[in-house]
Parts: structure tokens; sequence; C-alpha cells
């Protein structure tokens, strides 16, 4: 099951989507907790999808925590899970090191535990300082206990050319008081203090979207019929489109209802829901052209010059697949750029 890049609406589908596919690929922050605390509705609707069957792993672009530390978070919820079901950007960029330096080699690792204990899995020493000869530098999330020191040492092996990888390059990432700085915002510390450099280095990002993360994911779950679930489409979304994969964007993390209508193809998801009790659902199916409008359930969206336009009533969630269609149609290979903040304000989005 592919998702065309090119998709001009959410795809409807006739069974619920736990029954269509055979892993659901979670992200965490934004879809299944914020700030720690269970997000509504998740606890419920994982449990019932892992009764039905569906396999539940848990993907993140967080390197601070182990999949162990992780998996014992989850089951706190009331979500059980093993280390086995949580794959990490600190994985997937420690595999990435692995192959690109000697066995046993040392590297700078400038992040928490979950960074660590996955480049000493590999097989790799982890070290300090850029005086301790090492032959990486790798960036995770530090957590906002983060030394300004361990920048210091990144940047400074990284000025004396030492191969620079990160985790990820996610600038911000949600938390249960708003929206904080990610590894992303880490990274770009170290890319200032080189850039002054005749060639100023850029490292090698593991994370979503991009495929080595969905190498590892993979390679972890041996999933067939994997579903993307997230709240982002920069990462979540872009790395389904990016793997060939189809995907779920809940409304619950980063990811409003105005972003998501100035998608840009490789940003479209395939489904859409306002939270993960979408897995447990059928999805209706969007009718109509750019000249009629779209309609989807009891709602009918319409593109104009300079906004889009909702009429209608029912549920929000129908509207905003409607108002998916009109955008996205509108906009083509492009990003929507229409007004649609009466349209979203009808919604409550």
């Amino acid at each position: 099951m592919q998702h065309s890049p090119s998709a001009t609406a959410p795809r409807p589908s006739e069974d619920a989507l736990h029954e269509c596919y055979d892993t659901a690929l979670l992200d965490l922050d934004g879809v299944v907790y914020a700030g720690g605390e269970a997000l509504p509705h998740a606890v419920d609707a994982l449990a019932e999808a892992r009764r039905a069957g569906l396999r539940l792993a848990y993907v993140t672009n967080n390197a601070a925590r182990t999949p162990q530390t992780v998996a014992a978070h989850l089951t706190e919820l009331g979500v059980p899970a093993g280390a086995e079901d949580v794959i990490t950007s600190a994985q997937a960029v420690s595999r990435l090191v692995a192959e690109h330096v000697p066995a046993g080699a040392r590297v700078l690792a400038v992040g928490a535990e979950g960074l660590r204990v996955a480049l000493e899995e590999q097989g790799l020493t982890v070290v300090e300082s850029a005086e301790d000869g090492p032959a990486a530098v790798v960036q995770g999330y530090g957590g906002p206990e983060m030394p300004w020191g361990r920048l210091i040492e990144a940047a400074l092996a990284v000025q004396r050319g030492v191969p620079w990888f990160a985790s990820n390059a996610d600038l911000t990432i949600p938390s249960g008081r708003g929206i904080a700085p990610g590894n992303g915002s880490a990274v770009e510390v170290v890319r200032i203090a080189t850039r002054w450099m005749r060639r100023p280095p850029e490292p090698t990002i593991a994370g979503k979207p991009l495929p080595p993360m969905h190498r590892e994911t993979i390679l972890r779950t041996g999933a067939q019929r994997p579903l993307v679930v997230g709240d982002r489409l920069d990462t979540d979304i872009e790395g389904a489109h990016a793997g060939g994969v189809d995907s779920l964007l809940v409304l619950t993390g980063v990811t409003d209802g105005a972003q998501l209508l100035a998608a840009r193809p490789a940003h479209r998801p395939t489904y859409v829901s306002r939270d993960l009790r979408g897995l447990l659902a059928a999805q209706p199916q969007v009718t109509g052209d750019a000249e009629a409008g779209f309609s989807c359930g009891g709602w009918r969206a319409r593109a104009g010059a300079d906004s889009l336009a909702l009429s209608g009533e029912g549920d929000a969630a129908d509207g905003l697949r409607a108002l998916c269609a009109a955008a996205w149609t509108a906009a083509g290979d492009a990003e929507c750029r229409l007004d649609a903040g009466e349209a979203l304000t009808r919604l409550g989005l």
C-alpha cells in the first residue's frame, strides 16, 4: 500500500486502519504522550488496536532515553511495551556511524544516555572530549540539563575535520508546557560555530524523515505492511513518503489544521484523524471536484481566489478532509497559500 506523493485528498478506507496494516510505526511525542503524560484516548485506542492483532512499534527521533526506559514509561502510562518495541534515532545514527568508522573506534557523543548506550551496543567507544582522538562526533538530544561545554567539544572536534553525525535535525519538540528546542537547535549551535571555515561541514543525519531511520525501523520490526502514525509533517509524514509507505497524521502534537492544508505533496498524509482513535476507524471518502467543491460527511469545501470556503456541519475531521481536498487540488504540486482561517475556526481547529 503505497501513497502517491501527488495525492490531492486523504485516501478513504472501507475497513478500519488497524485491519489494513500489520504494524503501526508510532511516533511518541505529540502522538502517544506530551510532557510525559498520555494524550487523551491514546491508551484505550492502542489497547484496542493491539487486541485486534496490530503490532505496535514506537519510533522516535528523541535520542535521549534508552529503549528500555521508553518502554518502562509507556508501560507506566498503561501502554504495555518492551524494549524491542522501541526504535530510536540514537540506534539509527549509531548503526550509521559503525558503518563509517573502524570497529571499536572512539566516538565523541554529545547527548544523553540513550545515545551513549546505542553507540556502545554497536561496539564503539564513547569519549567525552575533542582531545580524546574521536573518529566521529555524534549529536543527540541531551535534555534540558545538557552542559554547554558538550557543544564546545563537538564544535572543536568538527573544526578539526572529525566526521559529524546527528541523530536528527528536529528544531523543536512538543512538551507539556509548549514547543521546546530540539536536537536540531543544538546542531545549529555547532553549525554556527563552524561556519567561518572555508568549507563549512554538514552533519550526516539519521533520523526521520531520512532513510537510515526507516531502514532501522524495518530491520528491527520486520514490518511488511507498516502504517506510520505521527504528528509532524516534516519528519513523520515526509519519512513515510521517503519510505514508500502509508501514513496517518494525528492533530495532537505539532501540526495544526492550517499547516496541514498548506502541505506540499511530500508532506501530505494518506489519512487524517484528530487523535489515535483514527487507528480504529474506517476513513470516509472525499467526493467532488474543484468546480463543484469537495464533500466529506456533512461538509462541503471549495477553493476561491484568495481563501477556502466551508459549509455544512458534522464531524470536524470530515470537514478538515474536505478542506484538504480543496486546498491540495488548488495547489497541485506546490504549497497551498489560500486563507483558511474562517473555515478552520468553524471546525474548532
